[in-house]
């Protein structure tokens, strides 16, 4: 072997990246991914800008509309962008924080007290992965106006003359060359503004789309209790009154609101200066453990709770809590540029002084609803203690030799998590094709009878109970509930594949029902997939073609037209033989997955509650809202 060829690794192989290179290069890094989930970042960086202004004091509506060609507008009535020239640099202002990581107003309290985008990434970012943008930045009495295309200026900025308004206009189109699509959801952006809208209750947010007409306006004098209203109103109510309290405590603003439903699911979002921070942090820590403390010592000291019952711990008193808890502090730590968890470790004792002392004095005055939640709080004990034999069982098996996981499952040879994958098939007869089908090295089949349990209207001691359930949790080897790990998971894809027909749909949404409820990380993680299935085969002059929907069905015909051509329509995965399930459904290079994301927390939450929960009118209004994105379900 040559150790001195070209291959060679030296200092030849090192590369720099100047500027925005970077972000384009390695965008996952800055976004999170160039999937929608990172298209719709982009419009996050822009507007979370403009509500820093905001929260300085500066303009009370905040503009954003989708033009026809996927072009996004942002335009707020902040102070604008500073246009004067920038002295180390003699570029002006303006242009060094669209073009220059980690620049801008944010990095001392001089011009924001408080503020979300304090990484100084977020707009040049987004100018970095944008085929163009276009910023308008009115500011000390004049416009000035300015162009660039992926991340560089094609122009110098241009004053264009006086102006009564103040405020920045940001125009964007993000780059085909980066994202796997440029198609906007109104909804993802509706959900989020409504979010910003309610922690903010002085702030609107006008949110139009001219691709279709849409316009709905967002603002909300109640504030956090009005969204507490919002999340809860599908659910039924274990108590009617909004839990509140709001306090300034030195530098820093903290407000929560509680309310407790029915059901068996937590849902606690924080927030960090309007930042979502959906992993938790300090802040989230010492709410959390306050609640559980308030709650425990009025039980104790009112004598609520069983001799056999030491106390409640933290799932029993979160079980059916719906909150908010919504802080503002001068300087944010927040982990990655997605902001995703907070890390000023102050918070901690700061926020569960606070909340345990209001809590205290809120359930001693309001005893009645006290022991309802401490009641709730007891059945999900009682159940807890009589799911332990059946949650040791699936986590004791999924530690030990296959021998002892489910008799159905036909695991593969390799006992590498990495480049395994097991396909979760509905019913034996498409379990037993696929058995002879799979590639039996990294490809495992647990078959199903039937439909499983609905999670949704159940509690943890009836789903593990449930054999079908047991059969997933324990195949997966990662446990379930408060026992959760994504370390001991057994394999990399977990591949959900039923018929493609209406009953088919029913299965897979039970089983992400049970997987978002229960298991969520591995949907946060990327360990989620939906097999795609074809619906025809269609064979012309010998040749074969698979077709996965009534759309590419029609297409075929209208290309052939009176051709000589047959049909064959697959009622089931059963129908198909090995080779036919492996060519179209299990084979890496040929198959169609579909990866499982949770774009929008809150939208997620919504559309299982109305599928899944006991509403039915819930479910019929969701059924004729959405029956027009059905396209490829077989009925």
């Amino acid at each position: 072997m040559d150790l001195f060829n070209n291959d060679r690794y030296n200092a030849d192989k090192i590369e720099v990246l100047e500027g925005l290179e970077a972000v384009r290069k390695r965008p996952g890094m800055y976004i999170g991914s160039t999937g929608i989930k990172g298209l719709h970042h982009l419009v996050w960086e822009v507007v979370d800008n403009s509500i820093d202004e905001f929260l300085a004091g500066f303009g009370k509506e905040i503009k954003v509309t989708v033009q026809k060609d996927n072009k996004i507008s942002v335009e707020d009535e902040g102070r604008g962008v500073p246009a004067d020239l920038h002295k180390e640099t003699g570029r002006p202002a303006v242009e060094i924080v669209l073009t220059t990581l980690h620049s801008g107003g944010k990095f001392n309290n001089k011009s924001y007290k408080v503020a979300g985008g304090l990484h100084g990434v977020g707009v040049s970012v987004v100018n970095a992965l944008s085929e163009k943008l276009t910023i308008e930045t009115h500011w000390e009495g004049y416009k000035y106006k300015q162009t660039y295309k992926r991340g560089l200026p094609i122009n110098d900025l241009k004053k264009e003359g006086k102006t009564n308004k103040t405020g920045t206009i940001i125009t964007f189109k993000p780059d085909r060359e980066i994202f796997d699509t440029i198609n906007f959801k109104f909804e993802t952006m509706s959900h989020r503004f409504k979010q910003s809208a309610y922690l903010n209750k002085d702030l609107t947010i006008t949110l139009e789309d001219k691709r279709n007409g849409k316009k709905e306006s967002y603002q909300y004098d109640g504030g956090i209790r009005a969204f507490i209203n919002y999340l809860n109103q599908n659910r039924d109510l274990l108590h009617k009154e909004i839990i509140y309290h709001e306090e300034s405590i030195e530098e820093y603003e903290l407000e929560f609101a509680i309310q407790y439903n029915m059901g068996y699911s937590e849902r606690i979002f924080s927030y960090a200066n309007n930042i979502n921070t959906v992993d938790g942090g300090y802040h989230l820590t010492g709410f959390k453990s306050a609640l559980t403390k308030a709650v425990n010592n009025f039980a104790k000291k009112n004598n609520l709770l069983p001799k056999n019952v030491n106390g409640l711990n933290g799932h029993d008193v979160r079980e059916g809590l719906t909150a908010v808890i919504n802080i503002k502090l001068p300087n944010p730590q927040f982990e990655g540029q997605t902001k995703s968890k907070l890390g000023n470790s102050e918070l901690r004792s700061i926020v569960e002084k606070s909340t345990y002392d209001y809590l205290s004095l809120y359930l001693d005055t309001n005893p009645e609803m006290a022991k309802s939640i401490i009641n709730k709080g007891l059945k999900s004990v009682r159940a807890r203690q009589a799911s332990k034999k059946a949650r040791e069982l699936t986590k004791r098996k999924s530690v030990l030799s296959s021998s002892s996981l489910p008799g159905k499952l036909a695991d593969c040879a390799s006992k590498k998590a990495e480049g395994s994958e097991i396909f979760i098939v509905e019913g034996d007869s498409a379990g037993g094709s696929a058995k002879q089908a799979r590639n039996r090295h990294n490809q495992a089949i647990l078959p199903l009878k039937g439909k499983i349990l609905n999670v949704e209207r159940a509690r943890l001691d009836k789903i593990l109970n449930n054999t079908e359930i047991a059969s997933i949790i324990t195949a997966l080897g990662t446990g379930v509930g408060e026992d959760f790990s994504l370390k001991n998971l057994r394999y990399e894809k977990i591949i959900i594949m039923t018929d493609a027909d209406i009953d088919g749909a029913h299965i897979s949404t039970l089983i992400l029902t049970l997987f978002y409820r229960y298991m969520q990380d591995l949907i946060e993680k990327g360990h989620i997939y939906l097999a795609r299935p074809p619906l025809y085969k269609v064979t012309y002059r010998k040749n074969s073609q698979y077709i996965y929907n009534e759309q590419d069905l029609k297409k075929y015909r209208e290309k052939y037209g009176s051709g000589n051509f047959s049909i064959q329509r697959y009622k089931g995965l059963g129908e198909m033989n090995a080779d036919q399930l492996w060519d179209t459904t299990m084979a890496p290079k040929s198959r169609k997955l579909q990866k499982v994301e949770i774009n929008d927390e809150i939208e997620a939450d919504d559309v299982f509650t109305k599928l899944m929960g006991s509403n039915s009118k819930l479910r019929k209004k969701f059924i004729f809202k959405n029956a027009d994105l059905a396209t490829e379900i077989d009925i």
